[in-house]
């Protein structure tokens, strides 16, 4: 009979079994590849000695396919909890080393787990992913666990933050997991997701194309939009997780964390005053005006890569976090195309879930004209945009730059749409149209009448530029709450949102809307 001494030895080596996962030569084939192990992955992803693993002793049930003979403690993924700046996150973290990450049964039960549990106590969920996809030896019972776990994807969404870290294949079903997460990171080099593989779109499209091209980092941070960030290694990938959760709460019931800020609440910055040239057509960079407003100049942009002409990302004001959602006039002059409308109506929705108040800067000149865009579906894909700023209820800041066209005003924020507070700088245009646009319409037949066109038709866009395109008609009408310098926006904003931060705002009762998807 054993005594407890030999009990408690055994403990020590088979914890120290599972520490090993598939065993040191596919550990140093896991480095050799440029990758780090699912545990030292969360070595640096956690607070130091806060990672308290749960089910290490889990192994598959499969017997067939010779799978009876082989057994590693943790069957292939790590799960628990820990702390990120004190505050608790649950974490899984694939491990390649143990049958290629693949998922069976038994894995799929450990993540469902710690799911479980998150949405009970209301912490993120935060997973590393790294895995050849679906266990093919358990058949049935690996896809079930597939999708055992993206019903807690759905259960979860708006609950708690989730966020996805692809760092390795990520393939097949097993990609529909992140895309149900509130973000995607993606490891250039090292990480790719796809539906299909390159050999399987060979044979039935014929098209020769690899695994990067098809669903690398690069590919789905520009092309796609399926990730939200690309990281240049596995490190920084994991700073750039601890940064969006530094921005968010711990579930839908919290306000974002708020931190001190040494930068004065009052600071006026005279830049913002010279920064939109004086004609009107010429661009400039709004992200600059972006970063003389936030505290310290600190803007963490998501999708920085993909539909560039909106820009979306987080920032603080007096400490408080807040989600901005702004044109950006160098690209595309700032007008909502299908993708830029997908990119910030997934965003405003985020942060309406999480409690984050939205500031959008507005620059519009209105939505792309174009017959690729008509027959792409920019009537309902512009409408997801408007439901999401219709739908939110957080507090809502709007500040007009300059141009806000058409149905595009509506659109952006405005208070027609339950914006709270909406600001416009003095060289703001709000009109249906631009003064060209509209004089060539409203006048024709006296342009045409004229003996010298041209010069009627600039004194009648002069006259109209005076008269109607300022932001004082619709200050008049309170669409506007004030017309301010633009060297004042970081003060008001922050007065805006203090006021703001305990307003009460609900939608009806409803199961849920019916988003025009």
């Amino acid at each position: 009979m054993p005594t407890n001494q030999e009990r408690n030895e055994r403990l020590q080596r088979m914890r120290a079994e599972a520490l090993l996962g598939g065993g040191l030569v596919r550990i140093e084939r896991q480095h050799a590849w440029g990758k780090l192990t699912a545990r030292e992955r969360l070595d640096l992803l956690l607070d130091p000695g806060s990672f308290v693993e749960l089910d290490a002793f889990v192994i598959h049930r499969s017997t067939g396919f010779g799978l009876d003979k082989q057994h590693f403690l943790g069957d292939g993924v790590v799960t628990g909890h820990g702390t990120i700046d004190g505050r608790l996150v649950f974490v899984f973290s694939q491990d390649f080393t143990v049958f290629g990450g693949s998922l069976s049964e038994a894995y799929a039960e450990k993540i469902c787990k710690i799911m479980d549990l998150a949405m009970k106590v209301g912490a993120p969920v935060i997973g590393l992913n790294d895995s050849g996809g679906a266990r093919i030896q358990e058949g049935v019972a690996s896809l079930g666990g597939y999708a055992d776990i993206f019903l807690r994807n759905v259960m979860a969404s708006g609950v708690i933050p989730q966020l996805s870290v692809v760092m390795g294949p990520c393939a097949g079903g097993a990609v529909y997991s992140p895309a149900m997460t509130d973000f995607t990171i993606m490891v250039e080099g090292t990480s790719y997701m796809f539906v299909t593989g390159p050999n399987v779109v060979k044979a039935v499209t014929h098209e020769d194309v690899d695994s990067e091209r098809l669903g690398g980092a690069l590919t789905h941070t520009t092309v796609s939009g399926v990730a939200h960030l690309a990281a240049r290694d596995e490190a920084e990938s994991i700073d750039l997780t601890r940064r969006i959760l530094s921005y968010l709460p711990q579930n839908n019931l919290e306000e974002p964390p708020l931190l001190e800020s040494r930068d004065p609440v009052d600071r006026r910055d005279p830049e913002l005053d010279r920064i939109v040239p004086d004609d009107p057509q010429k661009p400039y960079d709004m992200k600059d005006v972006i970063k003389h407003i936030v505290d310290d100049g600190v803007f963490l942009e998501i999708q920085p890569a993909w539909a560039a002409n909106i820009i979306i990302g987080f920032a603080r004001l007096n400490g408080r976090s807040v989600g901005i959602v702004a044109q950006q006039p160098s690209v595309l002059a700032g007008a909502l195309d299908i993708n830029a409308s997908l990119k910030a109506a997934r965003f405003v929705r985020t942060c309406d879930c999480f409690n984050v108040p939205l500031v959008t800067f507005v620059d519009v000149p209105g939505f792309l004209p174009g017959v690729g865009q008509e027959h792409g579906g920019i009537i309902k894909h512009g409408a997801k945009l408007l439901y999401a700023y219709c739908e939110a209820s957080v507090p809502k800041v709007t500040v007009i730059t300059r141009k806000a066209y058409g149905g595009a005003y509506d659109v952006m924020s405005s208070k027609h749409v339950r914006g709270n507070m909406n600001f416009a700088w003095p060289m703001a245009e709000i009109a249906v149209m631009g003064a060209e646009g509209a004089v060539n319409i409203i006048f024709r037949d006296q342009i045409a009448a004229s003996d010298d066109p041209a010069a009627e038709r600039s004194r009648l866009v002069a006259e109209y530029e005076e008269e109607f395109n300022n932001p004082y008609i619709a200050a008049g009408r309170g669409y506007i709450d004030d017309v301010i310098l633009p060297s004042e926006t970081r003060p008001r904003l922050i007065r805006a949102l203090e006021i703001l931060k305990d307003k009460r705002e609900t939608n009806p009762r409803k199961k849920h809307g019916n988003i025009p998807l």
